[in-house]
């Protein structure tokens, strides 16, 4: 799936046009040094946002691996337990990073607002979806996904994806508030 997302037109103008997510040259992708995981597993970037914040992979292996999100603003956390399932997420709500603390009623508000100035969100949405071989029909819901962060963000995958800085102290929490 991670060819495609550099590659196929469709699946390029949704990720990094509209979801803010750019693997088009993953060779180019370097985290900030010193940045790592506390467990000392490996933290590999795949993609990057246009601010150059990272999507990187947790530990060894394939698209199966962990995602874990790291802003230039000094936070991270885990996104998704594998590459399909991140893929959803930025399907299903590409205005993720605009989550955490914030209510049922603002999150509707916000993907309003998102929706206003992507107007062919949902057709740009379901070429990107038919392109890498998913029916957009079998998507989960807003809330699933967002669910799915909240508690991707407590417990044992947090843990096991805990990102410290150049300093040695961990970055703080993406989704903090969701935890509350």
């Amino acid at each position: 799936m991670l060819p495609l997302l550099g590659t196929d037109e469709e699946v390029v103008a949704f990720f990094a046009g509209v979801a803010d997510l750019d693997a088009t040259t993953p060779a180019d992708y370097l985290l900030e040094d010193g940045v790592r995981l506390a467990s000392g597993a490996q933290l590999e970037q795949f993609a990057r946002a246009g601010s150059g914040d990272a999507f990187c992979f947790v530990g060894e292996g394939g698209e199966e691996r962990p995602v874990v999100y790291v802003s230039l603003d000094g936070e991270a956390g885990p996104l998704a337990l594998g590459l399909p399932e991140l893929v959803r997420l930025c399907l299903v709500a590409p205005w993720w990073r605009d989550a955490p603390g914030r209510t049922v009623g603002e999150l509707r508000g916000i993907a309003g607002e998102y929706r206003e100035d992507v107007p062919d969100l949902d057709q740009r949405r379901d070429r990107a979806a038919r392109a890498l071989g998913i029916d957009p029909a079998g998507l989960p819901s807003e809330a699933t996904v967002l669910a799915r962060i909240a508690e991707l963000s407590r417990g044992p995958v947090a843990e096991a994806c805990l990102v410290v800085g150049y300093e040695g102290e961990p970055l703080d929490p993406l989704f903090d508030a969701a935890q509350r």
